[in-house]
């Protein structure tokens, strides 16, 4: 056998491997239980801490940030060096918020990533190295503690008019930063049925959770109780392995469904329209109005050698007024998403243009989707 003929037996072998690991594909509109509901009591705890981050190279706190070089004189008395705060100069120190995420079902000696974010007047965290600082969780209780160099992410140089700065310096990650010191309490289910929470709560969608689990297990075990979750029976042959029924449960597929909603940012001149958003009957006329108004200054002065009159600069203001063309396209009952795409370019519109059209037409009624405003 062949050198190549052997390399190409691994090759069709690792892609058979991966094609079996990967199950069967998604098809278009499907989804996993997995990713549109969890189980209920599974989430994620938030931590808080205040920290200092050392060794800045002078892009630290300045000396009228009082709580950082108290801060630094508390933890230096602490380690047997008395120093009082005022005499202090802290530009290698800054003081951070320290955030993380904790698990549900994270283990004692756990790592998990945390992010330290400036709270003086530091201009930079790059380079510097988060010193150790509790986590704690809503109530107060230490449940992790943080240590390690920043990744900012970015860099920055120079000083005043000449510096440059790419992307954000004051807020720092430090990957795998955080040591889990107590483990949440992990959730029992001695009952017998389990509760699927929705992340986008939906009836529909609910119903069909439902009827998708109830053909996978050949029997009547799940059940829609609201809009939000489904109630699933343990069956016996999962008495006690509450993992491997999750397992089974999330690799469900279902075809998720969603109320037709408009997302709208003013800010950025964003617009998302989702599926299933339609049209009444609708008339849409656009039109632009622009002013435009420029100053030339002209300079008057005398002719040579004259012996009266001065230089003088006047200004030479001109206004034009400018009306785009007004067009007028007809919606008809029930335009789909494509039709009301196709109508908005036909009109030239801009995004922020669209904005307004949009907000008029759910004005009027015709608009027959959620208007969400950011």
């Amino acid at each position: 056998m062949t050198t190549t003929f052997k390399r190409l037996i691994v090759i069709l072998v690792a892609a058979a491997c991966a094609w079996l690991a990967a199950g069967t594909p998604l098809t278009a509109g499907q989804a996993r239980v997995k990713d549109i509901a969890a189980l209920q009591g599974m989430g994620t705890t938030p931590l808080l801490g205040y920290g200092l981050v050392v060794g800045l190279s002078k892009t630290g706190d300045k000396r009228q940030t009082l709580f950082t070089t108290q801060t630094l004189a508390n933890m230096l008395t602490r380690l047997g060096i008395d120093v009082p705060s005022e005499e202090m100069k802290v530009e290698n120190t800054a003081s951070v918020l320290v955030t993380a995420e904790l698990p549900s079902a994270a283990r004692m000696g756990q790592r998990i990533d945390v992010l330290a974010s400036s709270v003086g007047d530091a201009r930079s965290l790059q380079g510097g190295t988060l010193l150790i600082t509790p986590l704690r969780n809503g109530r107060g209780e230490v449940v992790a503690v943080a240590q390690g160099p920043l990744s900012v992410g970015g860099f920055g140089g120079g000083t005043s008019g000449t510096s440059v700065m790419v992307n954000h310096l004051t807020v720092g990650r430090v990957p795998s930063g955080g040591l889990v010191q107590a483990a949440p309490a992990q959730m029992v289910t001695t009952a017998d049925e389990l509760t699927l929470v929705l992340h986008d709560p939906d009836f529909s969608t609910a119903a069909r959770i439902a009827d998708a689990l109830n053909e996978n297990f050949k029997t009547r075990v799940a059940r829609a109780v609201d809009a939000s979750a489904v109630t699933v029976a343990i069956p016996d042959e999962y008495r006690g392995q509450v993992p491997q029924l999750m397992a089974r449960l999330e690799a469900v597929t279902v075809r998720p469904d969603a109320a037709a909603r408009v997302v709208i940012n003013e800010r950025t001149g964003t617009v998302v329209v989702g599926y299933g958003v339609t049209l009444g009957p609708a008339a849409v006329a656009h039109g632009s109005l622009s002013v435009r108004i420029s100053t030339k200054y002209e300079v008057s002065q005398p002719q040579p050698f004259s012996k009266t009159g001065e230089t003088v600069v006047v200004p030479n203001e001109t206004v034009e007024v400018q009306e785009g063309a007004a067009q007028l396209v007809k919606l008809e009952e029930g335009s789909t998403l494509e039709a009301v795409t196709r109508a908005l370019n036909a009109l030239g519109a801009t995004p922020r243009d669209i904005i307004a059209i949009l907000q008029a037409l759910k004005a009027s009624g015709a608009l027959r989707a959620e208007l969400v405003i950011l």
